[in-house]
């Protein structure tokens, strides 16, 4: 199991495999989430594998919860249209994830940040062990990991053999490069120099290497270059630093944790350097650190910082979050009742030269 559907790119791009994607979660159609060869499960084929899923509390008294029953689903659908390969994501930690049913013959693991504390925790260590949960003894193990400590929690959970970034697979060099990153990689069997991944951040260089990783251990062999660059120019990750709009920059990013927060600001300062003025639209749930969230997002280098309450039950108040952007340095904050609001507003203010971030 990997982040995103990276790998089914690259497996399905001229090898002649069908694969099925599941990931979570979707932007604007639940159908998103379970896909075959790029394409997303029909409403009539998600209907009938939502239908016979029902079926499990009639004959059971057992009710899956949500993601149970579209787990459930997919992997229904997954066998009726014969995948070849499945592309599964995990949907909350690993270890009791309605995911980890699967014998999975490829556990990837892309790093550890504090998230999901609620049902695990307080450390790093903690979360480590419970997504080490996905490793079965039949699994390759990709790491994405460096902490020696982190990385020894999942070398001990098992498998058939453990490949660990910087130690097996790198990448040797990260360019920023037009619409995305230009990239050489570094695998256990072989370098592929020059690899465009159309996406923002240096990070994603660092998983580009191990989704590249993961598929060689699937196939236990080396890759056709062609077949690397033809997968990799395929991949598409919308709601993640997607610019949606130029004159001015439009980006929206679904960062709704501190680790999240923190890498698109780095994305956005290390990469972006707009001649205008720079406002963020943000809000965030209850639950997280308003303060911890804003501080990891640079809110303060921003020029204008628009709050809003997120359309959710669990949606902070953007009085809330404005108290904590003022408390966090920021000069001019002002504050919208819906995201669509502030999002008119930032847009309605802004000139061609600016840049509008939209997060949280």
């Amino acid at each position: 199991r990997c982040s995103r559907d990276w790998s089914s790119d690259v497996c399905s791009s001229d090898l002649g495999l069908s694969v099925g994607t599941y990931t979570s979660p979707h932007l604007e159609r639940l159908n998103e989430r379970i896909s075959r060869n790029g394409d997303a499960i029909s409403d009539e084929e998600f209907a009938e594998q939502v239908a016979a899923v029902a079926d499990i509390e009639v004959l059971t008294g057992v009710r899956p919860s949500y993601f149970e029953a579209v787990t459930l689903a997919a992997f229904r659908w997954f066998a009726d249209v014969a995948v070849d390969v499945a592309v599964v994501e995990v949907g909350l930690l690993g270890r009791w994830d309605a995911t980890n049913v699967v014998q999975s013959q490829v556990a990837v693991l892309t790093n550890i940040g504090i998230d999901h504390t609620e049902y695990a925790g307080p450390t790093k260590q903690h979360i480590a062990a419970e997504k080490s949960g996905i490793v079965k003894p039949s699994s390759a193990v990709v790491i994405g990991e460096t902490d020696p400590e982190l990385v020894g929690i999942w070398r001990a959970a098992g498998g058939t053999s453990h490949a660990v970034r910087g130690e097996h697979f790198d990448v040797l060099e990260n360019q920023l490069a037009l619409g995305g990153r230009l990239v050489d990689l570094r695998t256990p069997t072989t370098i592929y120099p020059d690899v465009f991944v159309p996406l923002h951040g240096r990070h994603q260089g660092d998983n580009a290497a191990a989704a590249l990783t993961a598929v060689e251990q699937f196939f236990d062999a080396p890759l056709d270059a062609e077949v690397v660059g033809e997968g990799f120019a395929a991949v598409l990750m919308p709601g993640r630093f997607e610019v949606v709009g130029h004159q001015p920059l439009v980006i929206i990013d679904g960062a709704h944790n501190p680790a999240g927060a923190d890498t698109c600001a780095t994305v956005f300062f290390d990469d972006f350097d707009p001649a205008g003025r720079r406002i963020l639209v943000v809000g965030c749930l209850q639950g997280r650190d308003p303060a911890e969230m804003l501080a990891a997002l640079r809110a303060d280098e921003f020029d204008v910082v628009h709050t809003c309450t997120a359309p959710s039950q669990r949606g902070l108040a953007a009085a809330e979050l404005s108290a904590a952007a003022r408390s966090t340095g920021c000069d001019e904050v002002v504050q919208f009742a819906t995201v669509e609001d502030a999002i008119d507003a930032a847009l309605d203010g802004a000139a061609a030269e600016d840049a509008i971030v939209i997060t949280g």
